[in-house]
């Protein structure tokens, strides 16, 4: 009876040992917008990874991609209210809420990798004190491709864009259409190839990766290459969320952000190339501006900025300034 009993006990104990990892087992969930091949969605996916090695499973993120979870606009209130502890997006779409986060859509003040980085560092501790007063802690930023125009005909002059049903996906974007007179819609990367194909718009402003995505060649005959601004998407983790999680898996987090960030930015830049001759490939026209169109876009985005350094205040003016030093 002894050794019967010893032997109860003896299984209970490895069970309840087996059962430990599970019940300390942690789930997220991260809603992105863009696609699995997209690289942003790729770069998610390999932070995902790192962190479930870093923590031994302890810690499992689970990546949605394509907008099938939550749809872009709505992915970063998700994270705030807990509906999703981590999230992705391009934090442009929220400018609405502050000015500081369409800094990186301003036409023409930073149109390179090395100056969008280093717009990146001037502007990240005001970002992440904003992000940090909405209950959400950043992680990393990552940038697109540089941003050029897609049309169905030739563009030499800003006149030319006058009555263009010009896709907006942000406060920059919309701006534009008013300045050069097209008629602005509101279309999420998502649902691009659909309104390409429907005619709901029929000119963007976008990266190379998403005319990529969205096959634009199906629609589109020119790509003309003004590498205006370079966006970036930011992922960010709600407070509670990461609080809630022990030392050592917030340390495998910020640790495995800090990679994601590395890899993202040198994945864009070594993709974007890639991208443009994809277009090519397709039999699209990619081109640069003619010296009429890229004066006019210059004058667009001096307006523009004016507007957002209004609009932004010392703070804005702050990041300027601390920008232009670098």
């Amino acid at each position: 009876m002894t050794h019967l009993r010893s032997l109860l006990l003896a299984m209970a104990a490895t069970a309840t040992l087996a059962v430990q990892p599970a019940l300390a087992q942690t789930k997220w969930n991260l809603p992105a917008a863009y696609a699995a091949s997209n690289p942003h969605t790729e770069n998610l996916t390999l932070f995902a990874k790192d962190v479930a090695a870093a923590t031994g499973d302890k810690l499992q993120i689970t990546v949605h991609p394509a907008a099938s979870l939550f749809k872009a606009p709505e992915i970063k209130r998700a994270v705030q209210t807990g509906q999703a502890q981590i999230g992705e997006v391009l934090i442009s779409l929220h400018e609405n809420e502050d000015p500081m986060f369409g800094l990186d859509v301003v036409p023409f003040v930073a149109t390179s990798y090395p100056e969008a980085l280093n717009l990146w560092k001037a502007s990240k501790p005001a970002i992440e004190k904003k992000l940090d007063a909405q209950g959400l802690k950043l992680l990393f930023g990552v940038p697109w491709g540089p941003q050029g125009i897609y049309a169905k005909k030739d563009i030499n002059t800003l006149e030319d864009m006058k009555g263009l049903k010009w896709r907006a996906y942000n406060v920059g974007t919309a701006r534009i259409a008013d300045i050069v007179g097209a008629q602005p819609v509101t279309i999420q990367a998502a649902e691009l190839a659909q309104a390409l194909a429907t005619g709901v718009v029929n000119a963007f402003m976008t990266s190379g990766s998403t005319g990529y995505d969205s096959k634009a060649w199906e629609t589109m005959t020119h790509f003309y290459d003004t590498q205006a601004w370079i966006p970036k998407n930011l992922t960010f983790v709600n407070k509670a969320a990461f609080a809630a999680l022990d030392k050592p898996t917030q340390d495998a987090i910020m640790k495995a952000a800090a990679t994601a960030e590395t890899r993202g930015w040198k994945m864009a830049e070594e993709k974007a190339g890639w991208y443009l001759e994809q277009l090519k490939a397709n039999k699209m026209k990619v081109l640069p501006p003619s010296a009429e169109l890229k004066a006019g876009l210059l004058k667009v985005g001096d307006q523009l900025t004016a507007d957002w350094i209004k609009k932004a205040g010392p703070d804005g003016e702050a990041v300027i300034a601390a920008y232009k030093k670098m």
